[in-house]
Order: C-alpha cells, then structure tokens, then sequence
C-alpha cells in the first residue's frame, strides 16, 4: 500500500476560509518577531472572508466604504521549530478515543502544511529520554513529508508500557543549543507539561524565540465503560469502579489541579497554549491559538 501524504490529509480537513485566516496569522507572527527591516508596507487589498480583522486598515475602510486590509512584505521567511514529546505518555489514549500520538501527528502535520504553504522552513525537535531525533530547517514538500513519517516511525509501538519515558527537558535543551536564529518553537506534547521544572528552560527559550504549546489531553479513567489500564502498568481501573461518581469527581479535581499549575507555568513565561481533544478538535485549537499569540505580541 503506498504512503498516504500526511500534508495532503491536513488540506483535506481544511476549509479554504479557515486556511486563509491560519495562514495570515502565521504572517502575524512574521510582524511580531520582525520588526522594521523587511516589513515594509506593500499595498491595500479588499478583506476577504477568513483574514484577520486585526489587519484591517479602518481609515482606509471608512474612505473606501468597504473592509480594506493592509499587506506587508517580509524580506525573510521564518524558521518554525517543532519540538515534539515521543515518550511514553503520548502512547496513551485521549479523550476522542484515538492515540494521543495520532492528535500529537495531525498537530505537526498541520503545523507543516500552514508553513510550508507561507513559504516558512520547518525543523525539527523530536525525542524522549532514549532517543532524541533533529532535522534541520527544510521547505520542501518531500522534506516535510519525511519529517512526519520519522515521527509515526518514532511512536510506533506493539506495547506501550516498553517505550521511552518522556524527557521534555532534554528537548527544549537541545532547542535551545541548535537553533541561534530567532524562530518560532511550537512544543507538542501532552496536558502534564511543560511541568514547574521544565519553568527555567522556558524562560531561556522566550529571550530569543517566540514559544506556543499544543498539549494532547488524557482519557479520564473514570466514567468510562471499559476497563483503564494506563501505559505505566502501574494502574487498572475496572468498570465498576470507574463508574462511581466520588472516584469521577476526584479524577477531574485531579485534572483540574494539574492543568492549572501547567497553565501557570506557561503564563510566567508569557506562552500561550491549547490543550486538544483529539483531531476534530485541533485546527480549531491552533487557529484559536495562533490569534492569541498574535494579539499578545502587539
């Protein structure tokens, strides 16, 4: 069977009107970073359905009597960085039912796509506390596309219990070693981190890139009808337990603790996050993300 482009799986399940908006708040980030040389004002356009309203020129609009956007032009496209969590937690399963491995993937791919269609190079980060993968900056389509595939080569696994652990710190070290240009770093990896220790290397990162996360959730043992086994082995949670509102209420207080003190974590140091459900939910997520980040940067 040959190998399915995961880039063209990404356009697939984009709207033209949604890729419109994500890619020109990608643009945004251009502007962010970039500031003066190489964001010359170009022209005025008509705003179409999908662009940023952030963009919109209102003197011009109230002259023209209709929405006019202004465009800028970039002397240098950017670096985007993927820094991607391959331990064993991603084998988990999140709350859509699927492998947070497959929503961690769609994230990259769709990360990839948005990039690749603005003309941005993108790098890779990938690894766990055994195995620590770097790909340098590429635009191509077949660049890309090998950068996906080592990744589903990376979370592919018979027994979830014998993958690596998760070493996100040794990911955001190698980042923040490899790459001196001034670049966007996405961090992709579950709702547990970047965790209060990972809190130094984030903030080394953040003087000299932008940083955003996209975090996989975890299925919630309890309330479940099926039996929960989680992929340390050191859990298993059969159904009539599972089912008993005090054990259901206690795992959401627990949730709820955990993704406050990562939140905290990441508003320190100013990084805005997601935290996504499952494939459905991530395009959504990102174009929602990436608008935030924009608007933080202004």
């Amino acid at each position: 069977m040959p190998d399915v482009s995961r880039l063209s799986q990404v356009r697939a399940r984009l709207d033209l009107p949604v890729a419109r908006r994500a890619t020109g708040l990608l643009e945004g980030r251009h502007r962010s970073i970039y500031k003066g040389h190489g964001q010359d004002f170009d022209d005025l356009h008509l705003y179409s359905p999908g662009e940023d309203v952030g963009d919109i020129d209102w003197k011009s609009s109230a002259r023209a009597g209709i929405p006019v956007v202004r465009r800028f032009v970039s002397e240098s496209n950017l670096n985007l960085v993927l820094i991607v969590d391959t331990g064993r937690s991603m084998t988990a399963t999140a709350p859509s039912g699927e492998p947070k491995h497959e929503v961690a993937a769609f994230c990259c791919a769709l990360v990839a796509y948005l990039a690749r269609d603005r003309g941005d190079r993108v790098a890779l980060v990938a690894g766990d506390a055994e195995r620590l993968e770097q790909l340098p900056p590429r635009a191509s389509t077949q660049d890309l596309e090998t950068l996906l595939r080592l990744l589903s080569r990376m979370w592919t696994t018979d027994d979830p219990a014998a993958a690596p652990a998760n070493d996100l710190a040794r990911l955001l070290d190698r980042a923040l070693h490899a790459f001196t240009r001034r670049s966007l770093m996405v961090v992709v990896t579950d709702e547990a981190r970047p965790a209060p220790e990972h809190e130094p290397l984030l903030r080394r990162l953040r003087v000299r890139h932008e940083v955003m996360a996209l975090q996989v959730a975890d299925l919630s043992p309890a309330g479940t009808a099926a039996p929960v086994a989680d992929v340390d082995g050191t859990l298993f949670l059969p159904p009539f337990l599972a089912s008993r509102p005090e054990i259901a209420r206690a795992a959401a207080d627990e949730v709820a603790r955990r993704r406050a003190e990562v939140a905290a974590t990441l508003r320190r140091r100013q990084v805005e996050s997601t935290v996504v459900d499952g494939t459905d939910d991530v395009v959504h997520r990102f174009v929602e993300l990436l608008g935030r980040q924009k608007r933080a940067g202004r």
